[in-house]
């Protein structure tokens, strides 16, 4: 009996340094919808303006990285560290595979041109360091990603890819 007992201990004891060894991140990516890159410096002098401005050049790039469902991003929210917002009011969809690219200023937002605008002439992202999230209409973290020009931009060009 005690030999019993003394395996069951070791066996459960296993079980639990398997499930702690675990990052604890890993429960935040449990979604197929993940940011892929960010143009976080639009290209020349930043201009705000919504005619002529450069915020059009500002984007966020985010893919669906499932094989098999579609993701509606109707609900989903994308916000930085400073607590700026943007939701996606609107249906759409992302095939598996596929990505989309919300961009600064005003647009047509086009499923057949994977671009969303956010009607708003205003930079979202930090041009030194910034943290940007994405929420899953039901609240839950979809993806998070931080960065600095210094550390995660190698080149300084003001885009960072995240995955492929």
């Amino acid at each position: 009996m005690r030999i019993r007992l003394a395996a069951t201990t070791a066996v459960a004891a296993g079980a639990l340094a398997a499930l702690t060894a675990v990052p604890a991140h890993a429960a935040e990516y449990n979604s197929a919808l993940k940011i892929r890159g960010i143009q976080y410096d639009a290209p020349g002098r930043d201009s705000n303006r919504c005619s002529g401005g450069n915020t059009k050049e500002e984007y966020l790039a985010i893919k669906n990285y499932s094989r098999s469902t579609t993701v509606d991003l109707k609900g989903y929210v994308v916000k930085d560290a400073a607590g700026n917002r943007f939701t996606f009011t609107a249906s759409h969809t992302l095939q598996p595979g596929d990505h989309v690219k919300l961009r600064g200023g005003n647009g047509t937002d086009s499923d057949a041109g994977n671009v969303v605008y956010r009607d708003n002439c205003n930079f979202m992202w930090n041009n030194d360091k910034d943290t940007i999230y994405v929420y899953k209409p039901s609240g839950s973290r979809a993806d998070v990603h931080s960065y600095t020009r210094s550390g995660s931009d190698a080149d300084g060009n003001g885009y960072i890819t995240y995955h492929g």
